[in-house]
């Protein structure tokens, strides 16, 4: 409702707003934040939070871009690393949280740092342009005319792995471990569920997401640089949390992050496209973020 809304809205103020090349041009810049709240919503659901995934992601670019354009490692190559990059950094905060015990808050603030510095240490900070590296690295940018619209790979992509998380996590046994973990962890443990493999294999499959994401944001951008996404962590949560899943866990679905992502964009585009302030369009995102959590509140006290 809010984002067929916020359509119809920023159409009337704007008719521009619902041209097919608007269109196209809020779609691609969603992807990248969408990608990332996929990742997102499988630590969600379990009540945990992971404030390191623009983080990961921007690792896993350098990694591949500079692997690529300064290493001659061959382009397939280097992508297959810089995903595995973003999946062993989620496989790190899981193991902090599961191993060490330590909160998921602080296991990913922590980290967060640490692969940002990582991510600096080993680019030198120096951008990477896409004429630099193999063409696989930036064909996620490619386009694809669908009807009046035109969609970059990158995008179909996202949605791939959108399809797949919400299968597994609607219809196999290890998704509704997720929820039941972040339902009750105790009630989970006690019904003989495996709580901190369920963990493990949530945060390394989240990195891998946040691997894959790193690939779409290369075509995005045009080059990989460590200020590509560096608003990532905190634009992924609120479009998780504005898609209605409960920063408390065990309730959320992968379909309302991507409708939150869109909101979010819908917001800004919409909002620009008025003349409306900048600083403003961060405020209406303050504001959705703040009515997204009270009515999550709302909704577990009538549940109760």
């Amino acid at each position: 409702m809010v984002l067929v809304l916020s359509f119809i809205i920023f159409t009337l103020l704007n008719p521009d707003f619902a041209q097919p090349r608007t269109l196209s041009i809020v779609i691609q810049q969603v992807a990248v934040i969408a990608g990332l709240a996929i990742g997102q919503t499988l630590v969600i659901l379990t009540a945990g939070i992971d404030l390191s995934a623009g983080a990961i992601a921007i690792l896993s670019m350098l990694v591949m871009a500079n692997l690529s354009a300064k290493q001659g490692v061959p382009g397939v190559l280097a992508l297959l690393i810089g995903i595995g990059v973003g999946l062993l950094c989620g496989l790190l905060n899981g193991l902090l949280v599961t191993r060490l015990k330590l909160p998921p808050f602080i296991v990913t603030l922590g980290t967060l740092s640490i692969f940002t510095a990582i991510a600096l240490l080993y680019s030198g900070g120096q951008s990477v342009g896409r004429q630099q590296m193999a063409p696989i690295l930036s064909w996620t940018r490619t386009v694809v005319p669908l009807g009046p619209f035109s969609i970059t790979t990158g995008v179909f992509i996202v949605v791939g792995m959108a399809i797949v998380m919400s299968f597994v996590l609607s219809q196999t046994s290890w998704g509704r471990h997720v929820y039941a973990v972040g339902d009750d962890i105790e009630a989970a443990r006690l019904a003989g569920i495996r709580v901190n493999r369920v963990l493990l294999g949530v945060y390394t499959v989240a990195g891998l997401i946040f691997g894959i994401t790193a690939w779409v944001a290369i075509g995005r951008a045009g080059g990989a640089s460590a200020n590509a996404i560096t608003n990532g962590n905190l634009e992924s949560i609120t479009a998780v949390v504005i898609g209605g899943t409960s920063l408390f866990g065990g309730r959320g679905l992968v379909i309302g992050s991507l409708i939150g992502a869109l909101i979010v964009q819908v917001f800004n585009s919409g909002l620009a496209l008025a003349g409306v302030d900048p600083n403003y369009q961060v405020l209406a995102t303050g504001i959705l973020v703040i009515l997204a959590v009270s009515v999550d509140q709302w909704i577990r006290r009538v549940k109760a």
